[in-house]
């Protein structure tokens, strides 16, 4: 184990060198079991005599922090470490860093994404996908080849907007998949829905610029717009999506899911995707469409993307894999109008330069050998059986107690609730109570930055299987 030791000036070195390794032992760096540097390769090190780490050694041991073995080297104790000795802070009393005051108003959500793997028996959490049937054959050997590719000498750094093939590629799958026409040169390939929108806020806004969000709605969208100082309007939804009319008219950019609203599932009617293309040309603004989980559409016809009606204008396009791929991969993208492409590229190189190579380029043929169109088809119809499952579930044995809303494409689906379940906090103490006895689920209250979201559950069907939806649903409502 090597240990980094700093001298400091010709005197006591032994005892330099004693209490930094004494001092690494204490804090954890150095465990139980751990072989300390050679006597003679740490003198080389630092430049002393091997009689003078010996010293150094001699005392750890004699004080009961190492052992040493013949031929073998000198390794910390397993057990009966001394304890560490309290010291007088003569700094305690001096100011530490502290974030700007901003930060301290901000917290992430505890949605999949902070929470993590769950071990409740029926997970209806919103946004995850079933990471159990994914074609880890298929991708393994796309990535291995890349990392071959970059061992023999083909490593480097990489373009900040994007890997060449996969933006051809992508350029042609939503082209295809949701007829967004768009050529490579406008794609640009971010680690993920909320890297594009944080590229985003860098890009078009100033401190104090508002945005509009919907309500209820995706809160780590309203989180990356706060982090940038930006003013965030939160406007209601309806049956038809985001309330054009309750739009101020000094929004600077609006943020909306109108393919699948996020939660509340319906889509954005034509008459109101053309009233908000109407609005935002008239007052100059930007908006973002987030197109999360649109290919897994179960039912009616497709809905055109504003970016199609817009001609690529004023409409920001945003796409990721999370969810027809696995959310650990972090590969995602935008498409961004022109005057605004170098900017958004510029952006992209000042915070993490680029997203990992490899995975671009195994992603890309991913694409271009039909394995992502075969996966997304066979998905499709698991997700769709699941859908069935549930919303027949729901409207058919727990009608007095939900009103379900309806959707036909996604991962998930929500449900006012009635009865009992109506009052706020009483629903908050239900959903807790499920959670404990292994139902993992979401209130619409925790996704609704204001007091307009009416009680509900928000059930996610990507990472439970078919036979668990109705015993989870069973154990949910009438536990």
């Amino acid at each position: 184990m090597d240990v980094h030791v700093r001298l400091d000036g010709q005197q006591d070195l032994s005892g330099q060198i004693y209490r930094q390794v004494r001092a690494a032992l204490h804090d954890g760096l150095l465990r139980p079991g751990d072989r300390l540097p050679a006597t003679r390769e740490l003198a080389r090190r630092l430049a002393v005599a091997r009689n003078t780490v010996a010293v150094a050694y001699e005392r750890l041991t004699a004080e009961g922090y190492t052992d040493g073995r013949v031929g073998s080297g000198t390794f910390v104790r397993t057990t009966g470490l001394p304890a560490r000795e309290a010291t007088a802070d003569t700094d305690a009393a001096a100011p530490g860093l502290r974030p700007r005051a901003l930060w301290t108003t901000l917290s992430p959500w505890a949605g999949p994404e902070a929470t993590g793997p769950t071990a409740a028996a029926h997970d209806f959490r919103a946004g995850l996908p079933d990471a159990r049937l994914f074609p880890y054959d298929a991708w393994r050997p796309l990535v291995s080849r890349e990392l071959r590719l970059s061992a023999s000498g083909a490593a480097g750094y990489g373009d900040p907007a994007g890997h060449a093939g996969l933006r051809t590629a992508l350029a042609r799958h939503i082209g295809l998949s949701r007829a967004v026409r768009t050529e490579p040169d406008d794609v640009l390939v971010t680690t993920g829905t909320q890297q594009a929108l944080d590229l985003l806020a860098r890009v078009l806004l100033e401190p104090g610029d508002r945005v509009a969000v919907e309500d209820p709605g995706y809160p780590p969208a309203r989180l990356a717009f706060l982090a940038h100082g930006a003013e965030v309007t939160h406007i209601p939804v309806d049956a038809e999506g985001l309330r054009v009319d309750a739009l101020p008219p000094d929004t600077r950019a609006v943020y909306v899911t109108p393919a699948h609203q996020f939660p509340l599932g319906m889509a954005m009617s034509l008459r109101r995707r053309t009233a908000l293309l109407r609005w935002a040309r008239r007052h100059g603004a930007a908006v973002i469409e987030d197109d999360y989980d649109s290919e897994f559409r179960f039912g009616g016809r497709p809905v055109e993307t504003l970016h199609s009606l817009d001609g690529g204008r004023h409409v920001i396009y945003v796409g990721s894999f999370s969810k027809v791929m696995l959310p650990s991969l972090r590969l995602g993208f935008l498409v961004a109008p022109a005057p605004v492409r170098r900017a958004l590229r510029t952006a992209k190189y000042a915070t993490d330069w680029h997203t990992t190579v490899p995975t671009q380029a195994a992603l890309a043929r991913f694409i271009d050998d039909g394995l992502l169109a075969r996966h997304i088809r066979r998905m499709r119809n698991v997700y769709a059986t699941r859908h069935d499952a549930l919303t027949r579930t729901l409207t058919r044995r727990f009608a007095d107690l939900t009103e379900l809303v309806p959707s036909a494409a996604g991962l998930h689906v929500t449900a006012f609730t009635r009865g009992p379940l109506t009052d706020p906090q009483a629903l908050a103490d239900h959903a807790a109570g499920a959670r404990a006895s292994g139902v993992a689920i979401h209130t619409l209250a925790e996704l609704a930055a204001s007091r307009r979201a009416r009680p509900g559950f928000v059930f996610g069907y990507g990472s439970i299987s078919a036979p668990d939806i109705v015993p989870g649903l069973d154990r949910l409502l009438r536990p």
